[in-house]
């Protein structure tokens, strides 16, 4: 299953972690303001590091357009306390998708089922305005597609 521009963003409730405090989020309760899902295949990686900082650094310029950053990836959320807690904490939550549930409904996983680094933005009516989708995934996309992309959905 592929979700594509313009489709219902598939809603998900998923457990994670904001810095070390555990949570529950859903999307469907966020709705309320564009949301960037940024899906990752791993903690503690080289390029998915580099990603989630380079996101944390330039943070405000997602909170400008008004945008939640959520991070999804398969990892527990334990796992995922001690990755933020080694980084000194990310800018946004980091939720844990361990069955893929959630990749595999937003069709980001690969033929071995690893997930592939994607990136989604859901206007704020749950309307899926962005989506990307890495075949290799060894870089990422940069901040100011990102907030163009949450501007040309709100």
């Amino acid at each position: 299953m592929t979700v594509a521009v313009g489709a219902e963003a598939p809603d998900f409730t998923l457990p994670g972690v904001d810095g070390t405090v555990p949570g529950t989020y859903t999307l469907s309760e966020l709705r309320v303001r564009p949301v960037v899902l940024v899906f990752y295949p791993g903690d503690d990686t080289p390029v998915c590091t580099r990603q989630l900082n380079a996101y944390t650094t330039d943070i405000d310029e997602f909170l400008a357009v008004g945008a939640t950053v959520l991070a999804i990836s398969p990892q527990s959320v334990e796992r995922h306390g001690q990755f933020s807690a080694k980084q000194g904490g990310f800018g946004f939550p980091l939720l844990a998708d361990e069955d893929k549930e959630v990749g595999r409904a937003y069709g980001i996983l690969g033929p071995l089922g690893f997930y592939r680094r994607s990136v989604f933005v859901v206007d704020a009516e749950g309307r899926i305005a962005y989506a990307h989708r890495a075949v290799a995934g060894l870089t990422f996309r940069p901040t100011a597609e990102l907030v163009g992309a949450v501007r040309a959905a709100s």
